[in-house]
C-alpha cells in the first residue's frame, strides 16, 4: 500500500524542517547497506547532531525546490539515496561518515550542499578538516588569556626601562663632561 497524499505532505514538511535546521546536506548512495549498517551509520552521526534520513528522491526534490539554499541538491537525486543532514558539528559528522565508509565499503558519496552551493567530495572533506567549534573556542580563549599576560609584561617593563634610563643618566652625564673636558684641553694645547 502506497503513501497517502497527507502522509507525503507530512514527510515533505518534516524534510523542510530538518533542512531549515541544517548547515550541510550530504547525499550518499546507500544501495547494498543492511538495516544494521544504516543503524550503525545513524549511531555514528547522532553524537555530532547529524541526522541520516532515507526518503524518496521525489519527496526530497519537492522539499528543496522552493529553497535556493538547498536547490543544488536536485542534481544528486538519482538512485538510492540517504541524506546526511548536519546541524552543528560539520567536521565531526563528515569524519563519522568517512569512518563508516571505510568500514562498510558499500556506500558512495554523491555530493553535498552548503549555503546554496553544490560540493564535491574533496570540498566536503576540506570542510571536515577545519577545526571544530570547541577547538576554535579554545584557540580564542587562549588568545584572550595571552592578552592580559602580554599587557602585564609590557606594563611591568615600563618602570624597569625608566629605572634603567634614569640609572644611565649619571654615567652618561659623566662621560659627556669628561669628553667636554678633553676637548677643552685639546683646544688649549
Amino acid at each position: 500500500m502506497g503513501r497517502t497524499r497527507e502522509s507525503k505532505e507530512g514527510v515533505i514538511s518534516d524534510l523542510k524542517g530538518l533542512l531549515a535546521e541544517s548547515q550541510l546536506a550530504v547525499v550518499v548512495d546507500f544501495q547494498g547497506l543492511t538495516v544494521a549498517e544504516i543503524t550503525d551509520l545513524r549511531d555514528r552521526l547522532r553524537p555530532t547532531g547529524a541526522v541520516c534520513k532515507i526518503t524518496k528522491n521525489t519527496l526530497m526534490r519537492i522539499a528543496v525546490e522552493e529553497n535556493d539554499d538547498w536547490k543544488p541538491m536536485t542534481e544528486f537525486l538519482s538512485g538510492t539515496n540517504a541524506f546526511l543532514l548536519v546541524k552543528d558539528d560539520i567536521g565531526g559528522a563528515v569524519r563519522a561518515y568517512q569512518d563508516f565508509k571505510k568500514t562498510a565499503k558499500k556506500t558512495e558519496f554523491r555530493g553535498g550542499v552548503m549555503q546554496g552551493r553544490a560540493l564535491n567530495e574533496e570540498q566536503v572533506k576540506a570542510i571536515a578538516d577545519l577545526p571544530s567549534k570547541e577547538e576554535l573556542m579554545a584557540q580564542v580563549a587562549g588568545a584572550l588569556n595571552s592578552i592580559p599576560t602580554k599587557l602585564a609584561v609590557g606594563l611591568n617593563e615600563v618602570p624597569s626601562s625608566l629605572a634603567r634610563s634614569l640609572n644611565e643618566i649619571p654615567s652618561s652625564l659623566g662621560r659627556a663632561l669628561q669628553a667636554m673636558a678633553q676637548k677643552e684641553e685639546g683646544d688649549a694645547a
